[in-house]
């Protein structure tokens, strides 16, 4: 009985373990993403922030992988960027191939502008994705 205990501690323990390697691991790839899509943008943490409706400091310690990026500024980040919230999880790092390529002002941006934004870039995401499912007819 003693050796059966054992060896669920053992496999527990191995378990365990691995949950939260690729909890890590899972968290370092959306921290790079998150970061290079908001570098591309233009963006500053600050501005980020404001956005979301967050401290600078809490999105900081979303980009470095210190802190776990909640599901639902995961969304609110996708829209921004104008890509899927899976595209944050992308390991290659090719995150800027699936972000919509718009253009603009990033000086003096409020976060109403921001959000006025993602919501342009999720209309046109919408758009394109139903335009690939119907075809292109």
């Amino acid at each position: 009985m003693a050796k059966y205990v054992l060896c669920l501690k053992i496999i527990h323990n191995f378990a365990t373990q691995n949950v939260i390697e690729n909890t890590m691991n899972e968290r370092q790839i959306i921290a790079r993403n998150i970061k290079l899509m908001r570098e591309a943008n233009g963006f500053t943490q600050k501005h980020v922030a404001d956005f979301l409706g967050i401290q600078r400091s809490t999105y900081s310690n979303y980009e470095t992988g210190d802190r776990e990026l909640p599901l639902s500024l995961m969304e609110k980040l996708a829209d921004l960027y104008g890509c899927d919230t899976y595209a944050l999880y992308d390991e290659s790092g090719d995150v800027m191939e699936c972000m919509l390529a718009t253009a603009f002002r990033v000086e003096n941006l409020s976060p109403d502008d921001m959000a006025q934004i993602a919501d342009f870039k999720r209309i046109v995401k919408n758009y394109l994705k139903m335009e690939a499912l119907l075809g292109n007819e």
